[in-house]
Formats: C-alpha cells, sequence, structure tokens
C-alpha cells in the first residue's frame, strides 16, 4: 500500500481530471455506442475517449483557474500542492493526444467531432466560465456527446436525432444554470457574474427546473406515443426521477454549495440515463 502523501497525489491527479463528469460522459457514450450497434471493444475505444477528452478539458479548467484557487478553494489539487502547474499542463497534452488516437480508427469525422468537443470545453474554460454566457458551451456540448457515441459507431445519424439533439441542447442549458447556482458563493468572492448570477438564486432554480421539466415531458412524451418496450420506459422513468430529486434537492435558499453541487450531479446521471433509455426506447423507429 502506498504511504498517506503518495496516496493524496494520487487522489489529487484523479480529481484534476473532474472524474465525475468525465466518467459519467464516457459511460454514456460507451452505452449509446453500444445501442449504436458497435461491438464491446469498439463501445469502449469511444467511452474512454470521452473520458480522456473531459479530463483535458477538466485539467485546463485547473489550470486556468490557478491563482483563483489558491484564494478560494485552496483544496484543489494545484493550489494544495498535490499536482505541479507543469504537471498539469502536461496531463491537458497528454489527454486530448489519447482522445484523439482512440478516435482515429473511426474516421475522420469521428476525429472531427472530438476536436469539436476539445473546443467547446476549453471555450468554457478560456471564456464563457464564470460570465453569463457560461450555459452556451454546455447547450453546444451536451448533444455533441450521443452524436459522438453513434456516428463513431455507425458512420452516420438515424432521424431520432432531429428530436434528441433540440432535447439535448435544453438538458445541456439546465445543468449549466445548475452548476452554476452550485457555485454562486464562490463565484461571487471571486468577482464574478455567472449565469445563476445574472439570474438570481431563485430565478436560475426556476429556469433550470423548467428546462430540465421540458425535457423530462418530451422524453417521456415521445416514449409513450412510440409504444416503446416496457424496460426503456422504466429506465426513462427511472432517470426522470433521478432529475426530478435533483432538482428539488437543490430547491431554496437554505441549501449549501455542497449540496447544490450534489444536485447537480444527480440531474446529470438523470439526463444520462434518460438519453440512454430514450434511444433505445425509440430503437424500432430508426
Amino acid at each position: 500500500m502506498p504511504p498517506p502523501d503518495a496516496r493524496r497525489r494520487l487522489a489529487g491527479f484523479v480529481r484534476l481530471g473532474h472524474p465525475f463528469p468525465s466518467l459519467l460522459d464516457g459511460a454514456a457514450t460507451a452505452a449509446i455506442a453500444t445501442l449504436a450497434g458497435a461491438d464491446p471493444w469498439a463501445a469502449a475505444r469511444l467511452g474512454a475517449s470521452m473520458v480522456a477528452l473531459q479530463v483535458s478539458i477538466g485539467a485546463v479548467n485547473d489550470v486556468l483557474d490557478a491563482r483563483a484557487d489558491a484564494e478560494h478553494k485552496p483544496g484543489k489539487p494545484i493550489p494544495a500542492g498535490l499536482v505541479g502547474l507543469d504537471t498539469a499542463r502536461a496531463v491537458v497534452v497528454v489527454s486530448a493526444t489519447i482522445g484523439l488516437i482512440l478516435a482515429a480508427p473511426f474516421g475522420p469525422g469521428c476525429v472531427a467531432l472530438a476536436g469539436l468537443g476539445l473546443a467547446i470545453g476549453y471555450g468554457y474554460d478560456l471564456v464563457a466560465k464564470g460570465t453569463s454566457w457560461s450555459w452556451l458551451p454546455f447547450a453546444l456540448g451536451t448533444p455533441l456527446l450521443p452524436v459522438f457515441a453513434w456516428f463513431g459507431a455507425t458512420g452516420r445519424l438515424p432521424w431520432t436525432f432531429a428530436i434528441l439533439l433540440p432535447l439535448a441542447v435544453l438538458a445541456g442549458t439546465g445543468l449549466a444554470i445548475a452548476n452554476a447556482r452550485a457555485d454562486l458563493e464562490r463565484d461571487a468572492s471571486a468577482g464574478l457574474a455567472s449565469v445563476a448570477g445574472r439570474l438570481g438564486p431563485g430565478r436560475a432554480w426556476l429556469v433550470q427546473a423548467a428546462l430540465l421539466a421540458a425535457v423530462v415531458v418530451i422524453a417521456l412524451g415521445t416514449l409513450w406515443g412510440a409504444a416503446a418496450a416496457a424496460p426503456a420506459v422504466i429506465a426513462a422513468v427511472g432517470g426522470s426521477l433521478a432529475i426530478a430529486a435533483g432538482i428539488g434537492w437543490a430547491r431554496g435558499g437554505e441549501a449549501s454549495a455542497a449540496r447544490r453541487e450534489r444536485a447537480w450531479e444527480i440531474e446529470a446521471v438523470g439526463v444520462a440515463v434518460l438519453a440512454t433509455a430514450w434511444l433505445a426506447g425509440i430503437g424500432d423507429l430508426r
């Protein structure tokens, strides 16, 4: 077993890549690729590519925020001294390279989508984070995930993505506001005016709740209209309940920043489950 300092450094190294969204996005990518018909090895490579791309984006975020984090979030890996700046920059480059290499066997279109995902993620880190436009990269990046997974697996997109992609934009915007709402106090202390800060905590909650509720209603309604199989409907209902639980848990001014962050994570898991179940449920319509 490694000594305590080594374990802390390893944990800091893992946290640098923002493991929750990175692993969630990778799992969703692999699941959607499997639904599209990819064999397990191909689905795993697409999922691993997405994880690597997200790790790069997360590491850029921490590199750019290192100075501010030293004052406002001293426990993060770089200000805590668990990961050096040079090491973090190397993680950015190596992870992005791995992600693109893993996408390469699926064709130039898949590599282009991976590159676009990196550009959107870096755009959030460099420009949009902490501004009233912080929702836009989420709104653009969320629909890109199922496109990357499905196109990587098949080289095409079914017509049902004409329904899925607008829903993904709504979901991404709702999750972006929920994410910004979790950081309200920290952004305010750093002098940043995020989308949640512009809206105010109460209105931000209402807007993200309305957006995610619309996604749930449309997704479940189209599954019902398509007479989807029971397992897909049950999974979709489960994802919807997770979304509702996250929305409810984050409600009210008394909710702490940590509670709002956990609520956002629950909503993100619910969206991923709902999207995957929706794709499985409308399989006969593709």
